[in-house]
Formats: structure tokens, sequence, C-alpha cells
């Protein structure tokens, strides 16, 4: 079975701006993959060169086997892009936009049910005949969705297509997706909201700086040596006035009779803390543990020892 995506040393520059820089990528048939990295690190520029919309300057890409530059016709007829800006056509309504996006890859009326599924499933139902220019933005976004699957592509792919809208319809436009990944559809996500990357997808690339910098599965990248720390709060019932010397240098913040700790998964334990604590007097009352997410291996990975973005 063939790549659902695959990227072989790909390379782009923008004049002195080198936005990908060999990128090697390979996305499996059927699966939920994520995309992610900060702001100009190249993903835009990736995902233009997926869809055929620019070219690299050396490198291959193939999109279900088919290379998008030699067999492009091929590669667009099996890919569909959910674009990150809100993009449409003032003059026509909701069903003519998709008729006439249909009809770009040669479908004609045997169609129709197909649109009409997607406009139900969307719930664009009683959209249908509305002009684009009357739509709220999370319908637009809908409509975007629409036209990215309505030559029923096999590779879907979304960039921030919740960004700007609210929840309701991020719930809405996450369980339609969700059906579409089971019924065997590959989707790739780019998102600035990790916690939907870490609940959706299987995988995960980061990018940065026109590099790959990580890829695995989320639970690897989880428990990986960039995610061995974790941060434990205690409440002790009296004001802390001494720690022990041994745990000092694991102290965080520290208010009163509150304070915070950052400990090392291979190396410390709670317990141990605990009963370090209670050998100097103190007695907790209350303990509350942080695992690391996805965000605090993106920021070490991407930012490196910034705490923001």
């Amino acid at each position: 079975m063939s790549a659902a995506i695959r990227i072989s040393d790909a390379h782009k520059r923008y004049g002195e701006v080198h936005a990908l820089d060999g990128v090697d990528l390979e996305i499996r048939q059927g699966e939920f993959f994520g995309l992610l990295g900060p702001n100009g690190a190249g993903k835009s520029t990736l995902i233009n060169i997926i869809a055929g919309l620019t070219r690299a300057d050396r490198g291959s890409v193939t999109v279900m086997g088919h290379d998008v530059v030699t067999e492009y016709q091929h590669a667009r007829q099996s890919i569909g892009v959910v674009p990150q800006e809100l993009v449409f056509d003032p003059f026509f309504t909701v069903r003519e936009v998709l008729r006439i996006q249909s009809g770009y890859f040669g479908l004609g009326k045997e169609n129709n049910d197909w649109i009409d599924e997607l406009l139900s499933a969307l719930h664009l139902e009683d959209k249908a005949d509305t002009n684009m220019r009357a739509l709220s933005g999370g319908m637009k976004r809908r409509v975007l969705i629409a036209q990215a699957l309505v030559h029923k592509p096999a590779v879907i792919v979304l960039d921030e297509p919740t960004a700007g809208v609210d929840i309701k319809i991020r719930n809405l436009l996450w369980a339609f997706i969700q059906r579409l990944h089971e019924k065997g559809q590959t989707i790739v996500l780019t998102t600035h909201y990790l916690e939907e990357a870490e609940s959706m997808c299987e995988r995960i690339a980061i990018l940065n700086h026109g590099r790959i910098v990580a890829i695995d599965t989320k639970h690897e990248l989880l428990n990986s040596h960039l995610a061995k720390s974790f941060t434990i709060s205690l409440t002790c019932r009296d004001t802390v006035r001494h720690i022990p010397e041994a745990l000092a240098g694991k102290v965080t913040a520290q208010q009163d009779n509150w304070l915070a700790m950052e400990l090392n998964k291979d190396v410390d334990t709670i317990t141990d803390i605990l009963e370090g604590l209670r050998a100097a007097g103190i007695e907790v009352t209350d303990i509350h543990t942080e695992r690391p997410d996805l965000e605090d291996v993106f920021l070490k990975l991407t930012y490196g020892n910034e705490n923001a973005l």
C-alpha cells in the first residue's frame, strides 16, 4: 500500500528565507495526522506544495502515489484542502458553489446526492439557497469543508479548520471529521489549538524553521525525554518556613502554606518527596499533579526554555 502523502527532501526558498529545508515525511493511508509548528515554521508552504499551488525548488511530493508535478491531475483529484482563510465567491449560493466545485473535477448531476449529503451532515441544508455573503463565519467555514470534500478525495488537509468558530460549531465540525476518519479517510490537521491535535491525532510531526524536529505517536512524544518532568502543587497545614536542602532545588514557586515543585519522573517519586517533607516537620494536606501535555513538548522543541509563545 502506497503512502497517502510522501515527501522526500523538499526545499523551498523565498528570497533569503529557507521556508522548507529538506523535509522528509510520510503520512499513511487512513491516518489522522497532525502537522504542528509555530508561525513561520513552513506549514503553509508545505501544504501549498502538497496541494499543487506552488512548486518545491527541490525534492518530490506524491499524493496517493501520484507526483504533484508530473501527475498533477490525479494528485489533485486525490486531495481536498480546507484553507485557513475564509475564501468564498460572493456571487453564488451555497449549493451553486458546491456544484461549481464539483464541476471542476468533471462531476455533474450524478454528484448531487453527495452534495445533499454534505449539506445535511454539516447542518447547511437550510442555507443551501442562501448567498455566500449572507453566511456567518462559522457557516462559511463549513462550506469550505464541503467544497474540499465534494469530489470525494482520499486525503483531506485541514488548515486551522476551527479558527475563529464558536464551541458549538467546533464540536459539530470535529464530529463530522471524526466520522470521515472512521470511514477510512486520511486526515491531515494543522492547528494552533494543541489540545485538538492531542485528542484527535494518532501521529504528530512538529515543524520548525523549515525542518521536521520531531515525528512520532502522541503517546511516544508525551513519554519522550522532552516530557520527563512534571509538576506537583502541595498545600501544607502551616506556613512553610524552611524546605530541606535536598528538596529546595525542586521548588519552582512558594507562598505561605503552598508550594510547587518540578520533578523528574525517572528520578523522583511523590512518595520520596512527601517523606522528605514529613521528616522536616512539614505536613501536606493536599496534593495536585500536573503531567506534561503536548503543549509542553511543543514549546520545548520550538522555543527551547521559553515558557510562552
